[in-house]
């Protein structure tokens, strides 16, 4: 069965690793909430209300800065870790492998890590120090001393400091896990005590409140404190502690800590207003009845505490297997996670592709609006308009007039207008190129293995990013031969229909339906131009017009070819290629590294590093507090 101590000193123990961690009251989430899960003591009373003398009285030991005005600077969140014996000695959460036997250093260095943040003034600052006591003379406790509250600011101070340091004590005990030991001074009305009335505002119903009575020896003659000791004055749900405070004499003296102990014991016991309440005053009552109201605070919380900590183990473990577990040493080890690694990028960039993930619908989206929004804007209109169409037929017959139709001028208008159709072809395989690099350079970032490793991730893209730029080059060499066959071989039926073209019926220029028997052999007069010649004015505009909608016909023609053979060429060359083949030239150079190259392109990120070990020293923290918590039986009700 567990003892008091044993529960308590649990708590202390993970509190205290916390505390080794760092971030109490901020950074690490799960860390904080872990530490606000853990029931702790706040000590909360006004200036010069006797908080460090009690807080002296627990321990035992002179140990707190001592002056007028503002001495408590910082939250100073103290440990006490009862021992079976040895020696008294003190660590600080800044150094934790320092030990201080001396106590009258522990004060020093109270005050001076106090300045090396705020400074050689009275201005504050919410950054707790931490420090912990080993005594066999103390109860295991974790107090948290604040500034005392004040009413007015003093000379040097800023006018926000009274704001300040009740801000700073409310973030404290709002906490519900929170103790609030309520200091107030008995020579004055307990009804103007800061420390209750910030406490009945955060505890009205004083379930976590205990009001402690400093200066009982320094009342009035003639009046005494026990309508506030029995509850008259002012009742809580836990009984109210008379402490009796050195004398300014007895500090200056550095009396015994164990004399002014008992001699506060013989004040209770001879005393004729509180001899009946002795058994239940003093700063050694006041430390076991905090410790008692610990452990069944402890007792009912250890449920709620086990199932965060599991949460948090769940949590950091699952954060571990996303970073990556530490690699092993060997090369062929090395190479297989390199491998793995580079088939998980493989994985997400093809899901990209496949439509698994976004991004391979702009492919299409190429295909389906870029190109052929590109098409339309070809300048067929100006390269074929009467005058160009003119000058290019009558240039490609030089001195001799055509016979039976302008073949040369035909083919240099065809050439020229198919020569457009490079640009667009050449700017989709640009375009897909582009959505590519894009998809690849997402794919390493959604690759939460690679975040580890930022050298194989540039050599990963260095080497995709060259893949496809030669899968662009040779679809680049693809989509010109398109254009470039089409200008080279023109269709024979198109040259048959010429000579029907020439006598078909009808008025105006513009391609039609091959003219009947009838019509070539009874040609309309008005297409007939000089009777003598029955094929009409070679070089008339109807002529020439005919000539413009017959080469346009045939570029719609090749324009609806190309609409379609191009991306049948881009998706060959460049995404077929991209989704089978982009790291096959990277698998065949990384097979042929040594150790040491595939150790460097391993060197992981080096926050990425700590972050790890960071994360392995909470989850021991995690795993060893559940593990205290298993091994703890305590008393239950």
């Amino acid at each position: 069965m567990a003892t008091m101590e044993s529960l308590i000193g649990l708590v202390n123990r993970i509190q205290r690793a916390c505390t080794a961690l760092g971030d109490y009251g901020g950074g690490d989430s799960a860390l904080s909430s872990l530490w606000d899960a853990l029931p702790s003591v706040v000590v909360v009373g006004g200036q010069s209300s006797g908080k460090s003398s009690v807080l002296e009285s627990i321990v035992g030991r002179d140990f707190l800065p001592r002056g007028s005005g503002i001495v408590t600077r910082r939250p100073l969140v103290l440990q006490l870790h009862k021992t079976d014996g040895g020696e008294e000695y003190a660590e600080f959460g800044h150094m934790p492998r320092r030990r201080f036997t001396d106590f009258s250093l522990v004060r020093q260095e109270i005050q001076d890590e106090t300045d090396r943040i705020t400074g050689k003034s009275k201005q504050i600052s919410p950054i707790p120090i931490h420090l912990s006591i080993y005594s066999p003379n103390v109860v295991n406790l974790t107090l948290i001393d604040l500034p005392g509250l004040t009413k007015v600011a003093v000379e040097g101070q800023p006018e926000s400091i009274v704001e300040d340091i009740e801000k700073m004590v409310r973030t404290y005990v709002d906490k519900p896990n929170s103790i609030i030991l309520a200091i107030s001074p008995a020579n004055q009305d307990i009804a103007t005590s800061d420390a209750m009335k910030l406490a009945k505002e955060v505890d009205p119903s004083g379930e976590r409140t205990f009001g402690v009575l400093t200066k009982l020896d320094l009342m009035d003659k003639g009046t005494n404190a026990l309508d506030v000791l029995e509850g008259r004055a002012y009742r809580l749900q836990h009984p109210w502690v008379g402490i009796v405070n050195r004398s300014q004499a007895d500090i200056l003296k550095n009396t015994d800590m164990i004399y002014a102990r008992r001699r506060e014991q013989e004040y209770f016991y001879t005393s004729p207003d509180y001899g009946h309440l002795a058994s239940k005053m003093g700063s050694v009552y006041l430390a076991k009845l905090l410790s008692q109201h610990l452990e069944s605070v402890i007792k009912a919380k250890i449920p709620g505490i086990i199932a965060l900590i599991n949460k948090g183990i769940d949590e950091m473990e699952a954060e571990l297997d996303r970073l990556g577990r530490p690699i092993a040493v060997d090369e062929g080890a090395k190479l297989y996670t390199i491998l793995e690694l580079c088939r998980a990028f493989d994985k997400i960039f093809k899901e990209h592709l496949d439509g698994g993930r976004p991004g391979g619908d702009r492919i299409y989206g190429v295909f389906d609006n870029q190109l052929p929004a590109a098409l339309r804007k070809l300048p067929f209109d100006r390269h074929l308009s009467l005058p160009n169409v003119r000058k290019i037929v009558s240039e490609s017959d030089g001195y001799q007039p055509h016979l039976i139709a302008p073949e040369q001028g035909y083919r240099r208008l065809i050439e020229g207008a198919l020569n457009y159709f490079r640009g667009p072809a050449e700017a989709s395989v640009d375009a897909v190129h582009f959505v590519l690099k894009e998809l690849v350079r997402k794919s390493i970032g959604e690759t939460e293995e690679l975040r580890r490793f930022p050298s194989l991730q540039s050599t990963l893209a260095a080497a995709a990013t060259e893949a496809l730029e030669k899968f662009r080059v040779e679809s680049k060499k693809t989509v010109s031969r398109l254009v470039e066959m089409e200008s080279s071989y023109l269709t024979v039926d198109f040259f048959r229909r010429l000579p029907q073209e020439a006598e078909k019926v009808g008025p105006g220029p513009g391609p039609g339906p091959a003219p009947s028997h009838a019509d070539r052999r009874n040609p309309p007069s008005a297409d007939r131009g000089n009777p003598s010649d029955p094929l009409g004015d070679r070089y008339g505009d109807a002529h020439f017009r005919r000539i413009g909608s017959n080469v346009s016909s045939y570029i719609n023609m090749v324009s609806d070819t190309l609409r379609i053979t191009i991306p049948k060429a881009v998706v060959y060359c460049q995404v077929k290629e991209a989704r089978q083949n982009l790291l096959h030239y990277f698998y065949t150079q990384i097979g042929r590294k040594e150790g040491k190259q595939l150790g460097e392109l391993l060197d992981e990120d080096p926050s990425l590093m700590s972050k790890r070990q960071d994360l392995a020293k909470r989850l021991e923290l995690y795993k060893g507090a559940r593990d205290e918590i298993d091994a703890v039986a305590w008393v239950r009700s």
